[in-house]
């Protein structure tokens, strides 16, 4: 459920970054989960073939982790039935539950390179606890991708029933955990590139 734009953002950097790991909050249909298993599968033909070697994706230590507060039964049905699936693994729970957190770092502590793409709950304190729980797994040139950051921008009365909008939403928790962290800049090419995104100030680069 994204803008084309940032689905070819998204290709771009995985191919740029080349990650072995790429932690997603929030799942909803599934799609990315998808989309970016397809991108790290291509990776691994691309590498094969520049190895001279054959390819088997059985063999791929590259996966995409979701964590998901609910977990539909009909989503993670169909998303353990597509080809992708062997490349994908799920967690069920809040993403700021401290148990979910170790989880997800027990997990990333097997992999070297990581990116890191936000978008479950859009609250400011909800972004800003997973900002302070995962972007660190994010690996130097690697990218923490900040998504819906445009709600900033967007009328109040479209986000009465969520809760969120303006002043209440992922940019002021971007803008917040900026202060006191300057391993991460924003990747402000990226969005003139796009000209039309869901993430303004939201491509956040390790540096």
């Amino acid at each position: 459920i994204q803008l084309p734009q940032d689905i070819v953002a998204m290709q771009e950097l995985i191919w740029r970054v080349r990650p072995d790991l790429i932690v997603e909050t929030g799942i909803a249909h599934g799609g990315s989960l998808i989309l970016n298993a397809s991108m790290l599968a291509t990776l691994d033909m691309c590498d094969a073939i520049e190895r001279g070697v054959t390819f088997n994706p059985n063999k791929s230590k590259r996966r995409v982790l979701g964590i998901d507060i609910d977990i539909r039964e009909h989503n993670r049905r169909a998303i353990e039935a597509h080809p992708m699936s062997s490349r994908i693994q799920m967690i069920q729970g809040s993403s700021i539950d401290p148990v979910i957190i170790d989880q997800v770092h027990s997990i990333a502590a097997k992999f070297e390179r990581i990116l890191v793409v936000l978008d479950s709950n859009h609250s400011h304190s909800h972004v800003l606890s997973e900002l302070n729980a995962f972007a660190t797994l994010t690996t130097k040139g690697s990218y923490c991708c900040v998504l819906d950051t445009i709600v900033e921008d967007m009328p109040k009365d479209l986000h009465l029933e969520q809760g969120w909008g303006p002043g209440n939403n992922p940019k002021t928790a971007v803008w917040e955990y900026l202060k006191t962290n300057d391993y991460f800049e924003i990747d402000t090419k990226i969005q003139d590139k796009l000209s039309i995104t869901v993430a303004p100030d939201g491509y956040l680069k390790r540096i």
